[in-house]
């Protein structure tokens, strides 16, 4: 019977306190050269991609609200800023057609924009319409918040859906949505004016009794909360006079101002807003525009040819001269299919030049690549 020998293995020697010590410096001066080799990394990347830098104003595209009630004006002094502005104009309307009250006094486009007004039915507009004009006024941007099928119906929808009727869990649903549609007006390469109405806004104060008393404290825009942090000029208009005055100003062009709107206001922040720093991103760079091609020159010295071998050699070098890298480019096919139907007209007229028993002979030339 063969005997199986199991060889344990021999104990592990105790580690001495003075050992103990040296390991844990050794392991403490690895830690701090890991750390000055991650700190001298940062250090080159911040020089390469410094976090802070000098401030400065870039030129920018201006996002304005009137605000006012019924009677106020506000869609006659968003027309006149926006004229202001720029010449290509376009407006939203959801207030059932009253900015073509005023077609023969502005020149502008418009959407007519029927119920429901939900952010999505706005942002597709805003959209649309971002890219071809100048100023997009939005008249109003309250119905997308109180109107049919706005912000508020989706929320009173979201909640009766909801098992429990939670109110708080239907805005986690519906606010996305309006912030959607927040970030389509600030994210649009061209001014926005937008119109909201007004109405009045109650504070409760404390009536000295130990109760709760709504006073009036003025009048607040009818969309979502703080809608009015996010625009850099909002004017409120008074019924008597239509007079604008400026409730938030990040120009600084209309401090201690109250006057009625005109077309000189908006060529005043035009020239404001552009006077900034330019950056890429603000005025895309104009894609160069192809030269225009003289056809009826080169199909006069198409015709002048009488050997389609140096025609061949003049298409070749016409393609090189003009940067047609591509054979598919219109204008090297054109002038390809012109070059073509003159080759053939040239193979077929030395045919004719040349004696019959002398013409079965010759074998075709090559058409032209």
């Amino acid at each position: 019977m063969n005997a199986k020998i199991i060889r344990l293995p021999a104990p592990r020697r105790k580690t001495s306190d003075k050992e103990m010590a040296v390991l844990d410096e050794i392991k403490a001066l690895r830690a701090e050269m890991r750390l000055q080799r991650q700190s001298s990394r940062h250090r080159l990347i911040m020089r390469m991609n410094p976090v802070f830098k000098k401030a400065e104003r870039k030129s920018a595209k201006l996002r304005a609200a009137f605000c006012g009630t019924s009677g106020s004006g506000k869609t006659y002094s968003a027309l006149l800023l926006s004229r202001g502005l720029g010449d290509r104009v376009a407006v939203i309307d959801t207030e059932r057609g009253s900015s073509e009250l005023y077609a023969d006094l502005f020149g502008f486009d418009v959407a007519q924009l029927a119920p429901p007004f939900t952010p999505q039915r706005y942002i597709e507009l805003i959209r649309m319409a971002a890219t071809q004009y100048d100023v997009l006024v939005i008249d109003s941007l309250s119905h997308a918040w109180a109107g049919e099928g706005g912000v508020l119906e989706m929320h009173d929808n979201a909640t009766r859906s909801d098992r429990g009727g939670n109110s708080y869990t239907a805005w986690r649903n519906v606010t996305p949505q309006h912030n959607a549609l927040v970030d389509a007006v600030l994210n649009a390469p061209c001014h926005v004016v937008c119109t909201m109405r007004s109405k009045a806004a109650y504070e409760l104060v404390d009536d000295g009794k130990g109760k709760k008393k709504p006073v009036k404290i003025g009048m607040a825009p009818i969309q979502r909360d703080g809608i009015d942090y996010e625009f850099t000029l909002v004017f409120d208009l008074s019924v008597d006079g239509n007079i604008a005055t400026a409730s938030k100003d990040r120009t600084n062009l209309w401090r201690g101002r109250n006057e009625v709107i005109s077309d000189s206001h908006g060529r005043e922040l035009r020239e404001w807003l552009e006077s900034g720093k330019t950056t890429p991103i603000d005025r895309p760079a104009a894609q160069q525009q192809e030269p225009q091609y003289d056809f009826a020159a080169a199909e006069e010295a198409i015709n002048g040819f009488t050997d389609d071998a140096l025609l061949a050699q003049w298409l070749a070098q016409e393609r090189i001269k003009n940067g047609w890298k591509k054979t598919d480019h219109p204008h090297y096919v054109t002038v390809k299919a012109v070059c073509a139907e003159r080759a053939a007209a040239i193979r077929e007229a030395r045919k004719q030049s040349v004696p019959d028993p002398v013409k079965a002979e010759l074998e075709p030339l090559e058409a032209i690549e």
